[in-house]
């Protein structure tokens, strides 16, 4: 039997399956954590994921492996010196230091519209781009060290190989890299600091079955981001919808075409297959799930039982969710707020206006997809996936919120699409030849409540994302 290994690099921790490279069957798990984060500052020494790596391998088992690839936290900014050593600790995606250089960046180029045409995307906060600019603004001794710019994943594929490479699905979320042209845009770092050579800064971008070294009898692959490799995970086809609830919360699809947003709500990236990824992010996800059971003091599975036994609507209370800003809209300086408390209200009402605070916050995304002119399949549902795509809560309120059937798959869906990327590279076949043979994505499915009046509970959030958040 041949194996190949998958590695998920996320903000909280590093998963990996191993997968038969045939039936896709998975043979193998490990889990490692990484340390914590908070923004407005959100960083971590890239060393930690490496000491990760090696302890969720060992987790999974001594199985050989013939081919691997690595999925990462997209957007993050690992900064090398000369001598390929770490400058300093990798600035985050949800890091929100960089709110002020997105502001300026977009006033450099002239406007968002410009920017959604070079790039594909509107720099925000999470963009590596900005977190350049921050850099070079706050740490200039620092900034001049830099002789690599590397995003996560890159970094821990260079660990393995020696080699410098991205691909083009983790290169989109720089915001310096086109997916309508194929190329890198170091005339865009020029607004950072034109003196620097970028060209020879940045990795090579190299196809989606190209192997990057040989490795101990194992293949390694080119990796790529997180949701490009959630998209591969759960064999998502153009039109269909994904939502993902992690520490942050993604609504995306594949498109044939590239999508430019000059609103700056949909990022225009590239997929890991050839094709692209219209995605929106927002910043607050299961972490507001986690925050408010903490201050409530219960269990994470006695909150969801709170949450489904919640009346529709939340008795009246409404969350908006943006405990730590906002990354869609873009409010990096916002503050969650709770509307409609009363002297009758109850753990259950406050723990479903929690759970449907986030949900409509997606739901917002997915209208900002359709607004863009992405093509979203009418019979197509959603598939949840994320570590909150486990809550029941989260399951009832997404379908009766959106009106449509929820898949749920199991499984962790980035690692099984680094897996598919693998084996990809292994067999020489495109990935979602792979991703199709192994029927990926198939899960049970959650029926919206046609008597749940969704338009009012979405009218009372949206009332009060205007009136309170303003960050």
């Amino acid at each position: 039997m041949a194996l190949v290994l998958g590695v998920d690099s996320s903000t909280q921790s590093t998963k990996i399956e191993l997968r038969d490279v045939d039936s896709g069957e998975l043979v193998g798990t490990g889990r490692a954590p990484h340390p914590p984060t908070s923004p407005p500052r959100s960083e971590q020494d890239p060393r930690a994921w490496r000491t990760a790596l090696v302890d969720a391998r060992c987790d999974a088992g001594a199985h050989p492996v013939h081919a691997m690839a690595i999925a990462a936290q997209q957007h993050g900014l690992v900064a090398l010196d000369a001598e390929n050593r770490v400058i300093r600790p990798a600035k985050l995606w949800n890091d929100t230091e960089s709110a002020p250089d997105s502001t300026w960046l977009v006033r450099q180029l002239g406007s968002a519209e410009a920017w959604a045409e070079a790039c594909g995307s509107v720099p925000a906060a999470s963009f590596t781009i900005t977190k350049l600019s921050w850099l070079h603004r706050k740490e200039p001794v620092n900034f001049d060290r830099i002789a690599r710019v590397l995003l996560p994943h890159d970094w821990l594929t260079f660990h393995l190989t020696g080699r410098f490479v991205t691909d083009r699905g983790d290169a989109s979320g720089t915001g310096y890299w086109s997916p309508r042209e194929g190329r890198w845009r170091p005339d865009l770092l020029g607004i950072v600091d034109s003196k620097k050579d970028w060209e020879s800064c940045l990795p090579e971008v190299v196809g989606p079955t190209e192997v990057v070294r040989e490795r101990e009898g194992a293949l390694v692959a080119p990796g790529t981001g997180d949701n490009m490799a959630a998209a591969l995970g759960i064999a998502l086809r153009p039109g269909q919808l994904a939502v993902s609830l992690g520490t942050s919360g993604t609504v995306f699809t594949v498109s044939e075409e590239p999508v430019s947003d000059p609103t700056g709500n949909v990022c225009g990236f590239a997929d890991a297959s050839g094709r692209f990824l219209p995605l929106v992010c927002t910043l607050n996800a299961m972490k507001v799930a986690v925050t408010f059971a903490r201050l409530m003091q219960v269990e994470p599975v006695q909150f969801d039982q709170l949450a489904l036994a919640g009346p529709p609507g939340g008795g009246g209370m409404v969350l908006v969710p943006y405990l730590d800003g906002e990354r869609t809209p873009n409010r990096p300086h916002a503050t969650g707020t709770l509307a409609g408390l009363r002297t009758d209200a109850t753990p259950e009402c406050l723990a479903r206006a929690v759970v449907e605070g986030v949900v409509c916050g997606l739901l917002d995304g997915l209208d900002a997809l359709r607004a863009s002119g992405v093509e979203i399949r009418a019979d197509g549902g959603l598939t949840l996936i994320g570590g909150g795509a486990r809550s029941h809560a989260f399951q009832r309120v997404l379908a009766d919120l959106s009106g449509l059937a929820v898949n749920v798959p199991r499984g962790e869906p980035v690692a099984a699409g680094a897996c598919v990327q693998a084996a990809a590279a292994y067999a020489q076949v495109s990935p979602e030849t792979v991703a199709e043979a192994w029927k990926l994505g198939r899960g049970h499915v959650v029926e919206p409540n046609p008597d749940i009046d969704r338009a009012a509970i979405r009218a009372a959030y949206a009332a009060a994302r205007d009136r309170y958040s303003r960050g």
